[in-house]
């Protein structure tokens, strides 16, 4: 994302170095209707990408139980992702912004601007227990916006300020910038990391994960996180039905992961919630249209798959994990190609 941006609306815009802004006053009356949340926001664009700036109403939300995490809190700098996942859960977020939850959620972007100074209220206040929370759950908290707004240093200075455990869930490697922070925090706090990494086939990573970094990267974020003491596991999800929940897939993910040092690994099957549904459906009906039928019986009506099939992905993965002595002793991570090579793959 370059620096270059147009603004609307009248706020005055955080302090970023060489951004050069244009403030266009909206013309009452002409044109169709705007999103519901430009007409609240601060609107500014940067190559193509359009951040929405808002106040935070709240900095701390509720995990759903459906979304099958160990988190019951979560706390989100962003709303939308650069990534673009095909599957993201989050995507159902934007229809009630007045937003499209398909081509809308990796191009229009809701920056909460103040959510570390709503944080530190929210954690100062005696009906709030000292809960973990999660960092990252409606749009991954180091997506490229970040390298504009930098909100993630705040937020995680109020969390270790207040000595509240938190987890980071990314795909990205720019946590790392904040790395001193986080190791900071785990001074005063429990601090880990998850990070995201469903399969390891980077083909279908381009096809459905257009916008994030390798698997390969990815891990190796993994591992230079738990070398420098941040506890970091690996978060597979989403595993999708009849494509990455083969035994070949499950082994070689839980394998790599095992290689990277990971301290934990989580499964999660496929979730299609409104506004993901209809988008991953659409990208299935293309690329694997014969699956279109089996996933009908596996979901219904529903956004989980059935209970039997969820229970059974889960048994597997544990087993493999238990194999490969993840939480244990799992081996270090061998890198496998030149530091050049791997700059190639981001």
């Amino acid at each position: 994302m370059r620096r270059d941006a147009t603004s609307r609306a009248g706020d005055q815009s955080p302090a970023r170095p060489r951004v050069r802004e244009t403030v266009q006053e909206p013309l009452v009356g002409e044109g169709p209707a705007r999103p519901r949340i430009e007409r609240q926001a601060v609107t500014r664009v940067f190559d193509g990408i359009t951040c929405y700036e808002v106040p935070a109403r709240a900095a701390l939300e509720r995990v759903p139980e459906a979304a099958e995490l160990p988190f019951a809190w979560g706390a989100s700098p962003y709303r939308g992702c650069e990534a673009g996942c095909g599957y993201c859960t989050a995507r159902r977020g934007h229809r009630y912004l007045g937003l499209d939850p398909g081509g809308d959620f990796a191009t229009k972007i809701v920056v909460k601007t103040d959510l570390a100074r709503r944080l530190r209220r929210e954690l100062a206040s005696p009906r709030w227990d000292g809960e973990p929370v999660a960092l990252g759950l409606t749009g991954d908290c180091y997506q490229p916006a970040e390298e504009i707004y930098h909100l993630m240093p705040g937020v995680i200075r109020a969390l270790a300020d207040a000595a509240n455990p938190f987890t980071v869930l990314t795909k990205s490697p720019l946590i790392l910038r904040d790395l001193d922070l986080l190791r900071d925090a785990a001074k005063v706090t429990q601090v880990g990391a998850l990070v995201s990494v469903g399969f390891v086939d980077d083909r279908l990573r381009r096809a459905v994960e257009p916008g994030a970094a390798t698997p390969q990267r990815r891990l190796e974020v993994c591992a230079t996180l738990n070398e420098a003491g941040i506890p970091c596991g690996v978060l597979m999800a989403p595993i999708l039905p009849l494509i990455t929940d083969s035994t070949d897939h499950l082994q070689a993910t839980v394998r790599r992961a095992a290689e990277a040092g990971a301290v934990s690994v989580t499964p999660v099957v496929l979730r299609l919630p409104a506004g993901a549904r209809e988008w991953y459906m659409r990208w299935l009906e293309r690329e694997h249209p014969g699956l279109v039928p089996r996933y009908q019986a596996l979901y219904g009506k529903g956004q989980v798959a059935e209970e039997g099939y969820r229970l059974r992905i889960a048994e597997q993965v544990r087993a493999l994990a238990e194999t490969y002595g993840i939480g244990r002793d799992a081996r270090r991570w061998r890198r496998r190609r030149s530091p050049a090579r791997q700059l190639a793959l981001v």
